[in-house]
């Protein structure tokens, strides 16, 4: 009897752990399944049939499928959301509550180069500025706020922009709202209000210049009449004139620059032939009394063409350059104007032997009213303009123009032109 009530223990125990053994297998599946987001199948309790597990799989699988369609909805949205704000000129950013990005279009990539692959990256990682951040954390704790201008500053370099924020719904149904930021680069605006304020600050000083001289000799002769002596006089006329002609040379050429900038700039291109119109220049020059003491050459390459060009406006930007030249070099200096073909385009240029430009001051010298050596350009009668004209002119003739200069070994200055054939003369018709 003893035995028998031992077997039937001994068989109840391994029933209960073969049970158990189902029931801790089913927990797993069931862990898995809930991990891997896929419903659990009956056959996988083919071996252990009890109502509450099934019940249990059931609940299960439902759930499951209702978090799977939540979540495709989720990303549907989240593609559509990203397919819009993609076209879209300004650049966008959305974050979440704890300043994680969750969106940023291509935009976003075109004002920040380096701000690639910043998806579920923390805002301050990505984005260096504390003004920003803190429109960020205004935005979070008071909704919707103004426009406001905002400077990055990546070395030495500054990006501008215009951002607005907003706080939105967030897609994933958290309780806490996500961020939305549209940027505008206003970096272009910036720096051209920064060039205007300076272009206006250097036309008053420059101004300011000539018409205090002019004021202070008119006074002077006005309340000196009689007393002045006639030689004083004619000097004091002749500083009025010499500054009147400053000031009307200043004027000249900013209408020239304004002319230039205007949506019409008045090109009148022609088929000319660039070889005989530096020769003719050259010529001319040769003639000038303000070119004596200097020797000009003219040194043309072989294969030259006609390109299409405004002569007039070409004319001036070599009457420019050589008139520097003549002016920044000593007597008996060489003044070599070249020209050759390089590809696709000519390449003349004007070179002399003179003083040269330090190399600090060679990226600067096509700004309007820079000067090299501000006295001394001064007395030269220089306006400071010069050589943005030239460099405007050429710009607008689809060209190239910069400077090579060794302080003690001359300064050239080259620029391009598109070498474009000349079209065919139209054949005389026979008769």
């Amino acid at each position: 009897m003893l035995w028998f009530i031992t077997l039937l223990l001994g068989l109840a125990l391994a029933f209960t752990l073969l049970r158990l053994r189902a029931h801790r297998r089913a927990v797993v599946t069931l862990h898995d399944s809930i991990n891997a987001r896929r419903a659990m199948l009956r056959e996988e309790f083919a071996d252990f049939i009890d109502p509450a597990w099934l019940r249990l799989s059931d609940a299960s699988a439902k759930l499951i499928q209702k978090f799977n369609e939540l979540d495709l909805q989720r990303h549907s949205q989240v593609s559509q959301l990203e397919a819009t704000l993609g076209s879209l000129q300004e650049a966008v950013l959305i974050v979440d509550s704890n300043n994680y990005i969750l969106l940023a279009n291509k935009a976003l990539t075109g004002i920040f180069p380096r701000a690639k692959n910043i998806l579920n990256q923390r805002l301050e990682l990505v984005l260096h500025s504390v003004d920003f951040l803190n429109y960020v954390e205004a935005v979070r704790q008071k909704g919707s706020q103004p426009q406001h201008e905002i400077e990055f500053v990546e070395g030495v370099m500054s990006t501008w922009v215009e951002v607005t924020g907003n706080t939105i719904t967030p897609l994933n149904g958290g309780k806490l709202p996500w961020m939305l930021f549209v940027l505008h680069d206003i970096t272009k605006q910036k720096r051209l209000e920064a060039v205007r304020k300076e272009f206006v600050a250097n036309v008053s000083h420059e101004l300011r210049t000539p018409l205090s001289v002019i004021k202070g000799y008119v006074e002077t002769l006005v309340d000196g009449q009689g007393d002045i002596p006639a030689g004083d006089q004619l000097h004091f006329l002749k500083t009025i004139q010499r500054h009147t002609e400053r000031l009307n040379s200043l004027l000249e050429d900013l209408l020239t620059l304004s002319r230039l900038e205007s949506i019409n700039p008045g090109l009148n291109r022609e088929s000319i032939d660039l070889g005989r119109t530096l020769t003719q220049v050259a010529e001319d020059y040769r003639s000038r009394p303000t070119a004596a003491g200097h020797r000009i050459e003219l040194e043309l390459a072989p294969g030259l063409s006609r390109v299409w060009m405004d002569p007039l406006k070409i004319s001036q930007v070599l009457e420019n350059l050589i008139e520097n030249a003549l002016k920044y070099t000593p007597k008996g200096s060489v003044i070599r104007i070249v020209a050759k073909p390089q590809g696709g385009e000519v390449v003349a240029g004007i070179c002399d032997n003179g003083p040269g430009i330090p190399k600090v001051d060679l990226p600067h010298i096509f700004e309007r009213f820079y000067r090299v050596d501000k006295g001394r350009s001064r007395d030269k009668g220089g306006t400071g303009l010069g050589l943005s004209i030239v460099k405007h002119i050429i710009q607008l003739h689809g060209g190239r123009v910069w400077a090579e200069s060794e302080q003690g070994r001359g300064t050239s200055f080259y620029f391009t032109l598109p070498n474009v054939p000349a079209k065919p003369e139209p054949a005389e018709a026979t008769v």
